[in-house]
C-alpha cells in the first residue's frame, strides 16, 4: 500500500489529476482482497487492483467518466458467483465501489496525500476519512477528506456535524459509522496502516477459535499447517488467511516485523520448539506458545543449551494467553486474543506517548478549506 502512495503523491506532485477506485463492502468498510484500491490515470493505465475480472473493466470504464467530468462517484455492485470466486474477494459478491476523482490542482489533496505517504513510511497509526454528501438530482457526489492521526491531530477541515468530528478524533477505530448517514453523509473509514498481523502456527481446534475472534478485533489474521485438510476454507472460512506449508521445521518468508503477533499451538506442541526457535530472534511484537509450564521449562532450557539468551526467551508469552481460567478452545481462544488486544494496546500507547512527550496538546488542528 505504500507504494500506492508513493504514486499518488508522484502524480500529484506532477499536476497528474486521476482517479481512485476503492471497494467497499456493504458496511462501508474497506475489505481485504488481493488489492483493494486502484489508481486510473487520464490514459486508462492503472496502479494497484481491485482484484481484476469485470468488476475492475467497469471500475476502470466509470473511472475515465469520472476525470472527463470531474466528479466523485459511488456505485453499487452485485457480482455472480464465478467473479467472487475469480476475484478471490473477502466480503462477497455484494458491495459498493468508489470511484473518487483526485483533482491534482487542489491543495487539500497534496496535503493528504503526502500525509498519507509519511505515515506509511513511519509505520505510524492514522485513518483516511472520505465524507460524501448526495447532491439532489445528481448522479455524483460531494467529496470531504481528512486525515485523524494516534495523537488526535486531524489533518484538513470537514464539513460535518460538531458532535461526529469529535468522535472522528476521539477514535475513529472504536466508531461504528463507516456506512452510516448523518445530515445527508456518509462517512467511509480507512485505517492507513493494518493493525498487525497475527501468524498461528497450527490449524487445530484452538486455532478454529482464535482466528475468527483475532479477525473481529482488527487483526489480518494468518493460519499455517502443513496438512491441507486441516488448514483449509472448510475449517477457516475468509476472510482468515490460510497457508498449506512444507514443513515446520524450515517455515517460508512471512515478512515478520514489529507489528507481527505470532501464536505458536501445533498439534500436540510437536513442532512448538522447532516453530519457536525460528521466530525468537524475529523482530515480532508478540510470541507466544501454547503448553503448560512444565513444558515452557523444557523447551526454554533446550533453548538455553542450545544457545539462546534468557533475555531472549523472556520476551515468549508462555503459558499464552490471560490468566482467566480458560480450559476448553473457546476460552482458550478469548484468552490468548484478549493479551493479544493488550499487548498491541501496550505498543500503540508507548508510541503515542513517546511522540508526544513534553506536549499538553490533546487536539490539535491542520485546517484547509476543503475541495470538491
Amino acid at each position: 500500500m505504500k507504494e500506492l502512495y508513493l504514486e499518488i503523491t508522484e502524480l500529484l506532485q506532477r499536476k497528474e489529476s486521476f482517479a481512485i477506485a476503492t471497494i467497499f463492502d456493504k458496511t462501508g468498510s474497506a475489505p481485504r482482497t488481493a488489492g483493494a484500491k486502484m489508481i486510473v490515470r487520464r490514459d486508462g493505465s492503472i496502479v494497484g487492483t481491485i482484484g481484476g475480472g469485470r468488476l475492475e473493466a467497469n471500475a476502470i470504464r466509470l473511472a475515465m467518466e469520472s476525470l472527463t467530468l470531474k466528479q466523485t462517484v459511488m456505485q453499487s455492485f452485485d457480482l455472480t458467483n464465478k467473479d467472487v470466486a475469480a476475484m478471490d474477494m473477502i466480503c462477497g459478491g455484494k458491495g459498493e465501489i468508489l470511484i473518487d476523482f483526485i483533482d491534482a490542482h487542489a491543495e487539500n489533496n497534496r496535503i493528504i496525500y503526502e500525509t498519507a505517504f509519511k505515515i506509511q513510511e513511519k509505520r505510524e497509526k492514522a485513518w483516511l476519512i472520505t465524507v460524501l454528501e448526495d447532491i439532489p438530482g445528481a448522479s455524483y457526489v460531494r467529496r470531504q477528506q481528512c486525515i485523524v492521526k494516534s495523537d488526535r491531530t486531524l489533518i484538513c477541515k470537514i464539513d460535518c456535524d460538531p458532535y461526529i468530528l469529535e468522535k472522528l478524533i476521539t477514535g475513529p477505530a472504536k466508531i461504528s459509522i463507516h456506512a452510516e448517514a448523518f445530515d445527508n453523509q456518509r462517512f467511509l473509514v480507512e485505517p492507513l496502516r493494518p493493525a498487525g498481523t497475527v501468524y498461528i502456527f497450527g490449524a487445530g481446534h484452538v486455532s478454529q477459535k482464535i482466528a475468527p475472534l483475532s479477525e473481529n478485533v482488527g487483526f489480518r489474521t494468518v493460519v499455517l499447517d502443513d496438512r491441507a485438510d486441516f488448514a483449509n476454507r472448510e475449517r477457516f472460512p475468509e476472510p482468515t488467511e490460510v497457508k498449506v506449508i512444507e514443513s515446520f521445521n524450515t517455515l517460508p518468508s512471512l515478512g515478520i516485523d514489529e507489528d507481527s503477533y505470532l501464536v505458536i499451538v501445533t498439534r500436540g506442541h510437536l513442532y512448538d520448539k522447532i516453530v519457536l526457535e525460528q521466530v525468537l530472534r524475529s523482530n515480532a511484537r508478540y510470541i507466544g506458545m501454547i503448553g503448560s509450564r512444565s513444558k515452557r521449562d523444557q523447551v526454554f532450557n533446550k533453548l538455553l543449551s542450545q544457545g539462546y539468551k534468557q533475555e531472549e526467551i523472556n520476551r515468549v508469552y508462555a503459558p499464552i494467553g490471560t490468566s482467566i481460567g480458560a480450559e476448553t478452545p473457546e476460552e482458550l481462544a478469548v484468552s490468548i486474543v484478549g493479551e493479544l488486544i493488550k499487548v498491541r494496546s501496550e505498543g500503540e500507547n508507548a508510541k503515542a506517548k513517546q511522540k508526544s512527550s513534553g506536549s499538553g496538546t490533546c487536539c490539535k488542528i491542520l485546517s484547509l478549506d476543503t475541495g470538491d
